[in-house]
C-alpha cells in the first residue's frame, strides 16, 4: 500500500495482529528483506514494514534528510492510527529507528537496533564520511546499478553472506538490483552516516527499553554496540553466534525469536 505525503509516496506492508511493530531495512534493502522473519514475528504482533526513501517502491520527488524521513514516518503512523509502536531497524534502518526515537520518544514503546550505530561522533568523522559517501554516490551514477551491486556484495562487511545458500544469496542480489541509481545515490547524500545527526551524546537521555543485536563475526559493530550499551540506561546487548552484519538474513529464526522475546517481556510489564 502507498501513503502519500507532500511530494512523496511511501510503500508499506502490514501483516499479522497484535501490538504494532515497525521494521526498517538497511541500505540497498526493502520490505522484502524481512520476509523470512515475519512468519516468526506475526505470531504475536502486527508487523509494519516500510520502504525508506531511495529504496524499494517508495518514491520522493525531492530528497529526504533523516529528519524529514522521520517526520514522514510519524505522519504514516498517524495515518494508521498508531500513537506508539515498537521499532526494529537494521543498519541504516537502525539509524533511522534511533533517529525517530530521539525526535519522537513519546511514540516509541521500545527500540531494537540490529547492527546499527548512533552516527559518527566528531565533525571531522562526519565530514570524511560525507565525502566518501559522495564518491560512492557518484560511482553509482557513473557505473550503473549492476556494477555497484557487484562491488557492494563483495565488501568485507558482508563476507559472511558467502556462507549462505545460493538461493538466499540470489534473493539478496535481486533485492539490491531492484533499487535505482538515483534512489541509492540520494540515500547516501541525504541520509548517510555523515549527514545524519550524531546521537552519541544524547543516548544517556533515552529511557525506553533498547535491545542491541549484533553478529559474532561483525567485530566493528560489536565494539560500537558495547559503547552504546554503556550509554543507554535500559539496554541489553545480544551477540548472535555464526552471524555477520545482517543477522535477520543469516539467522532469521533466531533473530525473530530474540525480538519476539524482547517485546513480549516489555508488554508483560
Amino acid at each position: 500500500m502507498y501513503f502519500k505525503i507532500e511530494d512523496a509516496k511511501y510503500w508499506y506492508e502490514i501483516d499479522g495482529n497484535g501490538p504494532p511493530v515497525v521494521l526498517f531495512h538497511g541500505f540497498t534493502g526493502s520490505t522484502s528483506t524481512w520476509y523470512s522473519v515475519i512468519p516468526v514475528l506475526k505470531e504475536h504482533f502486527q508487523i509494519i514494514t516500510v520502504d525508506l526513501p531511495g529504496h524499494g517502491k517508495t518514491r520522493t520527488q525531492s530528497p529526504r534528510t533523516m529528519e524529514a524521513c522521520c517526520f514522514d514516518i510519524k505522519q504514516l503512523l498517524f495515518h494508521l492510527k498508531l500513537s506508539e509502536v515498537h521499532l526494529v531497524g537494521y543498519s541504516m534502518g537502525g539509524r533511522t529507528a534511533l533517529s525517530f526515537a530521539m525526535f519522537y520518544p513519546e511514540m516509541v514503546t521500545s527500540l531494537c537496533l540490529e547492527s546499527s550505530s548512533p552516527g559518527l561522533n566528531s565533525t571531522e568523522e562526519r565530514m570524511n564520511r560525507a565525502a566518501n559517501d559522495e564518491k560512492l554516490a557518484s560511482k553509482i551514477e557513473q557505473d550503473g546499478l549492476i556494477a555497484f551491486v557487484h562491488y557492494w556484495e563483495n565488501i568485507p562487511l558482508f563476507h559472511t553472506q558467502k556462507r549462505l545458500s545460493a538461493v538466499v544469496q540470489q534473493s539478496i542480489r535481486q533485492e539490491r538490483l531492484a533499487q535505482t541509481e538515483e534512489g541509492l545515490a540520494r540515500s547516501l547524500r541525504y541520509m548517510g552516516n555523515g549527514k545524519q545527526p550524531s546521537w552519541w551524546s544524547e543516548l544517556t537521555r533515552f529511557e525506553k527499553p533498547v535491545l542491541l543485536v549484533v553478529g559474532s563475526d561483525d567485530q566493528k559493530f560489536i565494539q560500537i554496540n558495547k559503547r552504546m550499551k554503556k550509554r543507554i540506561k535500559s539496554s541489553d546487548l545480544v551477540i548472535v553466534d555464526n552471524s555477520g552484519h545482517a543477522i535477520h538474513v543469516e539467522q532469521p529464526k533466531i533473530f525473530g525469536k530474540i525480538v519476539t522475546a524482547f517485546i513480549l517481556k516489555i508488554n508483560s510489564l
